[in-house]
């Protein structure tokens, strides 16, 4: 063990680990993480937005330990094991006099220093792509059966951390075409898949949503330079922080030899290129290109080791971003640290505030995934997500949290409401109302389907099939059928009645059954649209999205 670890590097480790527990234990929650850890509320093999790896580590952590700190505990031992294999992957033995160098390195990237304890899927995204190039690594050397299995689990494990590590795996065969002949490769492959199987069921079950969604129904925003790809730029510098210009200079000069690093150059020239193409047709987040850290975090000190001019320039810029991100994670806890809210700030006090006034009631808020698992972190109460066609579908569209809620008392928060029964105030100034609904019912899983798959803009009748996926018979005629208009980036620009005709199907929907409705198109006004999207409504609550996008053929 002391070969390969000095003992400097557990004094480090053992410090960045204590520290990121103490950060855990005393930073609120952000959005992401709550709503994660409403994953964790029903343990499954996916949900809506991600595979369920970040779901799993907070449950185990709050098997744990309870709080704000079992959210995070499992992050915390990640992002050290992720530091370790890091060490590990260096092959150096000066490695071992510049220690400090290593951890400022490591401590100077933004986005790996905050996975470090935030519980986000690239947490585990991070970790299992180092441990997947460790693998790797020896795959190359002594190719086995024993490797193989190794790893395929993590690939597996890769792929249930978030989708965008199937990027990872691909080039780093790209980067090692032979593999392709390897049928040690083409083993651990199969044993990828077949661990991968339970995902790919649960995917089908639900009709592939995630895929569906991420894929074609995210809505968009007209291309602008400023706003799409030079933001990527500007995200590109914000992964690395200060030491940017070391990072991308050593990844510009190196010239692999061997086929891991190789692997190293090829995944992070692919990941930025892949995403830089990608930001031609849709805006890109700073952490869609998280892993990139990873190879290049190798790289760059391994760059540092051989040249003694750049390690001395990287240290001393490291010790001023060290201590500017010291001060900001200090600023998540205390706000006047920081000159902005962020999402660490005010959610414990308005979530307070609103439980002083429901009481135990369980609240409905109205398009938002984010504050309904906030509140209910902090408040303990039952809360839904009632998402209509101003917003998108999320967890909450397709759980079972809306039945948990059916027909029962609610206290009723909505952005669009301007009085109320009560209402609270967060921490920026925005004021939100809400009511009480004394027997809430709420149909967003009714679907509603055209058989084509596009359709005319006219006057011509349409057969719009209408499933019940509840336990109960429904009257259609207490629903008001709409349909909304779409500009060709999937924004919602109108929304119109649906025109029924005379020679409707029987007035009731039986459980788990069909019935055919004929309907004309009110044409819009606004726009000329280039989707649609049907939504029903009762009760007077504003309409769901009861199907997907449906293109207009021109």
């Amino acid at each position: 063990m002391a070969k390969r670890f000095p003992k400097a590097f557990f004094v480090f480790l053992g410090a960045l680990f204590l520290l990121n527990l103490i950060q855990s234990f005393f930073t609120p929650l952000i959005y992401d993480e709550t709503y994660y850890w409403y994953y964790a509320q029903q343990l499954a093999w996916g949900y809506f937005d991600h595979p369920p790896m970040v779901g799993f580590l907070i449950w185990l952590g709050n098997s744990i330990l309870a709080g704000e700190l079992g959210v995070r505990f499992l992050s915390c031992i990640l992002g050290s094991g992720t530091i370790t294999i890091l060490w590990l992957l260096v092959d150096n033995d000066l490695k071992k006099k510049y220690v400090p160098h290593f951890f400022l390195l490591l401590f100077s990237m933004a986005l790996f220093n905050a996975y470090g304890f935030l519980t986000l899927p690239d947490t585990p995204l991070l970790f299992f792509t180092a441990l997947f190039l460790f693998v790797y690594k020896k795959f190359l050397k002594e190719p086995s059966i024993v490797m193989s299995i190794a790893l395929g689990v993590v690939m597996a494990c890769l792929m249930y951390s978030k989708y965008h590590a199937v990027l990872v795996i691909i080039f780093v065969l790209i980067s090692n075409l032979s593999l392709l002949k390897n049928k040690f490769a083409w083993l651990a492959v199969i044993i990828a898949l077949l661990c991968y199987v339970p995902h790919f069921k649960w995917l089908y079950d639900h009709n592939f949503v995630s895929i569906e969604y991420h894929i074609s129904e995210r809505p968009n925003q007209p291309y602008t330079f400023e706003g799409f790809t030079l933001g990527y730029l500007l995200n590109l510098i914000v992964n690395f922080g200060l030491l940017f210009p070391w990072f991308y200079w050593v990844l510009f000069q190196s010239k692999p030899k061997t086929k891991f690093k190789k692997a190293l150059v090829y995944l992070s020239y692919g990941v930025i290129a892949f995403f830089f193409l990608s930001s031609f047709h849709r805006r890109t987040q700073a952490q869609w290109v998280i892993v990139i850290c990873i190879p290049m975090a190798i790289l760059t000190y391994e760059y540092l080791l051989q040249n003694g001019k750049s390690r001395k320039w990287v240290y001393r810029i490291s010790m001023v971003s060290a201590v500017l991100l010291l001060y900001a994670r200090m600023g998540l806890i205390h706000k006047p640290m920081l000159p902005i809210i962020y999402e660490t700030h005010g959610n414990k006090e308005w979530s307070k505030e609103l439980k002083n006034i429901v009481g135990d009631t369980p609240v409905v808020f109205e398009n938002s995934y984010r504050r309904a698992p906030m509140f209910s972190f902090y408040s303990g109460n039952e809360t839904f997500s009632l998402n209509n066609i101003y917003y998108r579908r999320n967890q909450y569209s397709i759980d079972s949290s809306e039945a948990a809620l059916q027909n029962r008392r609610v206290a009723y928060v909505t952005p669009f409401a301007t009085s109320g029964d009560f209402s609270y105030t967060t921490l920026s100034g925005r004021k939100y109302f809400g009511s009480y609904i004394d027997n809430f019912q709420s149909y967003r899983k009714l679907e509603c389907q055209i058989d084509d798959k596009e359709i005319v803009l006219n006057n011509e009748e349409l057969s719009l099939t209408i499933y019940n996926p509840y336990e109960e018979k429904l009257d259609l005629n207490d629903f008001n059928f709409n349909v909304g208009y779409l500009n060709k980036y999937k924004q919602l620009k109108e929304i119109k009645p649906l025109l029924l005709t005379s020679n409707n199907s029987e007035q009731f929907l039986k459980p788990n059954d069909t019935t055919i409705l004929k309907v004309k198109l009110t044409i819009p006004e606004k726009i000329v649209p280039h989707y649609i999207k049907f939504a029903v409504s009762k009760n007077g609550l504003l309409p769901g999205i009861n199907s997907t996008s449906i293109k207009i053929e021109k």
